[in-house]
């Protein structure tokens, strides 16, 4: 057998069994992969902190498998899935309603620190973007006005 090819071969056998060693001696392997705490608030019963793990999926976030699939299709080459809204860009004044979000962790192993809100156009596009990672607040509808001396008939 040539040299080379032996000190290959014996170089992919420590890769492969040393997260077993570290295993053996009572410490149980560093979880690998991505990982992201997202915490939020004022959007009713999705209020909370969840753990989202992928690749594979799990943790307490309610939507694992939905999560991670929705944040591999916009991870792209380049492009940061938790980029903030650019300066200067033209933003309708639609008012999506007070849901907050922080995203905090490392996602295609890059720390990751975004926050988020629904306070115009391009926030609620940049939340809609990541359902259901972030939750589906769309049906929110603001409390009706009612105008003053329209609450009955007088006879």
């Amino acid at each position: 057998m040539p040299r080379g090819t032996l000190l290959g071969a014996v170089a992919l056998l420590a890769a492969a069994t040393a997260p077993l060693t570290a295993y053996a001696h009572g410490r149980p392997p560093v979880p690998r992969g991505d990982r992201l705490v997202v915490t939020i608030a004022h959007a009713g019963r999705a209020d909370g902190t969840y753990v989202l793990r992928c690749h594979p999926g799990s943790g307490s976030h309610p939507d694992p498998a939905g999560a991670c699939a929705i944040l591999d299709r916009r991870t792209i080459w380049g492009r940061n899935p938790f980029a903030p809204v650019p300066r200067g860009r033209m933003c309708s004044m639609e008012y999506g309603g007070p849901a907050t979000a922080r995203i905090s962790g490392v996602w295609a192993g890059r720390p990751v620190d975004a926050r988020y809100d629904r306070r115009d156009g391009c926030q609620v596009a940049r939340w809609n973007d990541l359902v259901p990672l972030l939750p589906d607040v769309r049906s929110w509808t603001p409390p009706r006005r009612t105008p003053a001396g329209a609450g009955g008939r007088h006879g």
